[in-house]
């Protein structure tokens, strides 16, 4: 199975809160994240192909809308992000930056 992917992933436990149209947000963490999207953890997951809200804690509060690209029943949800505001899209930058250095730091590849 080939790599499609944009930008390299990082393994991160980060806070999310899922929102869909006309449910209640739903909270849960991602267990990688990109610039390009993340994996949600969850026992039910969506349907691929369903249009999301998140709010993304990840030094601040990212309001970020994505789709579902992959469902795993029972596990979670491959997430594509589709919309991100430029500050915003900074701040993941910034955040996952910092999160490259830390974890070479801790692997003692710095």
């Amino acid at each position: 199975m080939s790599e499609h992917r944009k930008h390299p992933r990082f393994k991160i436990n980060a806070p999310v809160e899922v929102n869909t149209e006309g449910s209640v947000p739903i909270h849960c963490s991602t267990s990688d994240l990109s610039l390009g999207g993340c994996y949600i953890e969850s026992m039910y997951p969506f349907p691929k192909g369903t249009t999301l809200e998140l709010k993304l804690e990840a030094g601040d509060t990212l309001l970020i809308l994505a789709r579902v690209v992959t469902c795993d029943p029972q596990f979670g949800n491959g997430i594509a992000f589709t919309h991100i505001l430029p500050e915003d899209q900074q701040q993941l930058t910034k955040f996952l930056d910092d999160t490259a250095k830390s974890q070479a730091a801790a692997s003692g590849t710095d």
